[in-house]
């Protein structure tokens, strides 16, 4: 007994048969229309007959002329193959041409309201024909199972079959307010923070275990201890200008309070050694929306010159740069 796929195949065999000869009048055109043999045409054409249990078709030698039936079929079998071209054409229109459709984007919180925001508004001028529902969360979405186009992810990515591409670096940073570096211990070597206190993102794999490397290679691993621990790490920034402590954070956090002042970097010689980077990751790489590579595209410029390290112009008129897989790319 063949399956339902089977048996759907047949059924749309079946139907392009019975319109190819109704609208050429003989199974010769017919064929000559779809470059199969008549024969196959006209055993198409008796097998739908009989699944319908009814006579479409008056055969002659010469020509065919459908009954009154036939007549009625065929009205709804040529809507039928309209309907599934056009389908055809908008699903491979997606792929080339403009970019057009509505695109789901899961975004970091933070680092997607301070830096991608601004992005996203430029391409939707830019790309009129695309919509955008964009959600801001560190949740870690599952982009196949809920029909996610594109995400943005920061850090180190673990093994997948999605699709990643690393679009910039992402550094840690040791930073202080000048008020409180004026009146603070000395702090030559990570072993000093020990005398600080410290501003704790809960974010971190390590949290309250600080991990830096020298540049010869030299290892340490601080516990701090401070007045504020939060998973918000916009809040910390804020406790670290008002002169609370030392803050490790990332350098697309620290940028604005860097330029200004602020906070000034310190420790400058040690190594932060959870440092990551910035990826794009979709779900596939081959057939991909034109709007998804274009977002990507987009993005990717956007940032090319980080928009955090100020003084540096940034572009926003995305060039094509292409996915490829990447072998930390991760769901």
């Amino acid at each position: 007994m063949p399956n339902p796929q089977q048996s759907r195949d047949a059924a749309f065999a079946e139907l392009q048969a019975f319109v190819a000869v109704a609208e050429a009048s003989s199974f010769v055109g017919a064929s000559r229309r779809l470059g199969r043999d008549a024969t196959a045409l006209s055993r198409r054409v008796a097998e739908l007959e009989t699944r319908l249990n009814v006579r479409l078709m008056e055969r002659t030698t010469r020509s065919v002329a459908l009954t009154e039936a036939g007549r009625i079929y065929l009205e709804r079998a040529r809507a039928i193959l309209q309907a599934v071209d056009e389908a055809d054409r908008e699903a491979s229109s997606l792929t080339t041409g403009v970019a057009r459709g509505h695109l789901r984007l899961a975004l970091p919180s933070t680092f997607g309201r301070m830096w991608l925001a601004p992005l996203i508004t430029e391409f939707l001028v830019a790309h009129p024909l695309v919509t955008v529902e964009a959600e801001f969360s560190n949740r870690f979405v599952d982009l196949v199972g809920e029909r996610f186009d594109l995400a943005v992810r920061l850090g180190e990515l673990s093994d997948s079959r999605l699709m990643a591409q690393r679009i910039g670096k992402r550094r840690r940073l040791l930073c202080a307010a000048p008020s409180y570096l004026a009146k603070a211990p000395p702090l030559d070597g990570p072993e000093d923070l020990v005398h600080h206190p410290c501003l704790v993102f809960t974010g971190f794999p390590t949290r309250e275990r600080w991990d830096f490397a020298s540049s010869d290679g030299e290892t340490r691993r601080v516990t701090v201890r401070g007045p504020m621990v939060s998973d918000e790490a916009e809040v910390l920034v804020q406790a670290a200008v008002a002169g609370l402590g030392v803050l490790l954070a990332t350098d697309w956090l620290l940028g604005r309070a860097l330029s200004t002042g602020a906070l000034i970097p310190v420790l400058e010689t040690w190594r932060v050694t959870d440092e990551g980077a910035i990826y794009i990751v979709t779900p596939s790489g081959s057939g991909q929306a034109t709007k998804t590579r274009a977002f990507a595209d987009w993005i990717t410029a956007g940032l090319q010159s980080p928009p955090w390290h100020f003084g540096i112009d940034r572009t926003t008129n995305g060039s094509s740069t292409g996915m490829k897989p990447h072998p930390d790319a991760t769901d």
